[in-house]
């Protein structure tokens, strides 16, 4: 009878470890375009096409293309990031230049931005905590000497920029993710008493300025102004003739982990996203290494922000930094927190390179797993403008204030073909194109709507077949055109 009892056990044993170690078979995802239609939005230059419906395709059998067929490869059931957002910034410049437009006018540019069905839709925006260079003049929120913030005031923002926020919350439908950010704190925190040319941040002010995200955040709050999330601070590595404020990586390192983190914490902010760096694509991976290696800092960190410009030194746009930055610490998200064209010409308003500019990096940012992508100005006035340091650019809108006129640049219709249709929640997709002349990234939006954005920089008429799962829809991609390709 024991022996009997020591072999069931030893069965039931073996029984369990098998159990415990039997791998479970997930059931293989499966798509089709069986029935399925893609509705082609164009935009051309030398055209009329801008975000234009051009054609509707069906698909048709096509199991194995020759290499002498251009394709687009997709593959829905490859799934990477979700989409968080894609948005602009909604500056003191914009405001501005926005309260000098018409009624009408005003209510065309929201309509434009935010509404999804008459403009592209945007679903996330950004805005500067004080002064930075997009703005008429330096201010800050406090008075010199106020190290415990008793004077803390944002009256300066209740003229121009507040208004705008809450009018672009309301064209979004009520609900519009906003992330601010500091470009300097006031002149006595810092080493070079002044908000200008850099300095850095006097130890014996990170709790006051740490308390100072706090008392903005829970201010505009209260003020029906909701704050989705906040970057540490805007270009740390830059000494600039406007507000600018310079963190080494371990010293924006050691302010999240004693201080901002910790404060955000203690203030019942900990589920505002976080984000580090906020700067350009050339030293992203050196400071997000930096500050995710150590889990004391990396826990306060939702994500890595970037920037286009590290071609002023000469550099093409570094993708590969960003897909390297996202493979290494794929727990945390990567959002675009700013670009713009910069050195404003009026004369080259209708410059078809601004948009390829867009297409270019949203593309190669999103393909690196970037998970939001913000530009910067939503409007700027005719000089480019206003900014108290000259610093004029261009924006995907500008206002001739003079003329009460908006004029839209190509750049707005480009950034259109990825908010328009690609939706929060969306999940990129697999997507590989078989020529260097066409580039491609593609999503799955939670509706089942499948959206395929084809980039196409080049002189060249190119015929090319969107193909998925052994079937192809045909179509023609025109010189210097950006299309969405929408399957459902």
């Amino acid at each position: 009878m024991k022996q009997n009892l020591s072999i069931l056990l030893i069965l039931a044993t073996a029984f369990n470890v098998a159990a415990q170690n039997k791998k479970v078979v997930k059931p293989v995802q499966t798509y089709t375009v069986a029935n399925k239609k893609v509705t082609v939005y164009t935009t051309a230059e030398k055209s009329e096409y801008r975000i234009s419906k051009t054609e509707t395709l069906s698909f048709a059998e096509n199991k194995q293309p020759f290499e002498t067929e251009p394709c687009i490869f997709v593959d829905p059931t490859v799934k990477y990031q979700t989409m968080v957002g894609i948005g602009g910034a909604l500056t003191d410049a914009s405001a501005e230049t926005f309260a000098k437009l018409s009624k009408k006018n005003q209510q065309e540019l929201l309509t434009a931005y935010y509404s999804l069905d008459k403009g592209i839709g945007y679903t996330l925006a950004r805005t500067n905590i004080a002064s930075c260079d997009f703005s008429s003049g330096s201010y800050t929120y406090v008075q010199d000497n106020d190290k415990d913030l008793k004077t803390f005031s944002v009256a300066h923002d209740e003229q121009f920029k507040i208004p705008l926020i809450k009018q672009a919350i309301a064209a979004s439908g009520g609900k519009l993710p906003l992330f601010v950010s500091p470009w300097s704190p006031p002149a006595w925190m810092k080493d070079n008493n002044s908000l200008i040319q850099g300095g850095h941040l006097l130890p014996a002010y990170r709790q006051s300025w740490a308390n100072h995200y706090v008392k903005f955040i829970k201010t505009y709050e209260a003020m029906g102004i909701p704050v989705w999330g906040l970057s540490v601070q805007n270009e740390p590595m830059a000494k600039q003739k406007w507000e600018s404020c310079v963190f080494t990586a371990e010293e924006e390192r050691d302010f999240i982990k004693n201080f901002l983190g910790p404060t955000l914490q203690k203030s019942g902010l900990a589920s505002k996203k976080l984000i580090a760096w906020d700067h350009n694509r050339d030293q992203i991976f050196q400071r997000a290494s930096t500050i995710l290696n150590d889990k004391d800092a990396a826990k306060y960190v939702w994500g890595i922000g970037f920037h286009w410009y590290e071609t002023w030194t000469g550099s093409g746009m570094q993708f590969g930094n960003v897909k390297q930055t996202h493979e290494a610490y794929p727990d945390k998200a990567l959002i675009f927190t700013e670009g713009c064209k910069e050195k404003y010409d009026v004369n080259k308003l209708d410059d078809w390179t601004l948009g390829e500019r867009y297409g270019y990096s949203m593309i190669n940012d999103f393909n690196a797993g970037t998970a939001a992508w913000t530009d910067w100005n939503i409007l700027l006035d005719e000089k480019g403008g206003p900014n108290h340091v000259g610093n004029f650019c261009f924006a995907p809108v500008h206002a001739d204030t003079k003329n009460d006129k908006l004029i839209y640049t190509n750049a707005y219709y480009y950034m259109g073909h990825f908010s328009k249709f690609i939706r929060p929640g969306a999940k990129r997709i697999g997507s590989a194109s078989s020529r260097d002349k066409l580039q491609s990234t593609a999503f799955l939006n939670t509706d089942g709507k499948l959206v395929v954005v084809v980039m196409n920089q080049s002189d060249d008429k190119l015929k090319y077949s969107l193909w998925i799962k052994g079937e192809a829809a045909t179509t023609t991609s025109l010189p210097h055109s950006i299309t969405t390709l929408v399957v459902e």
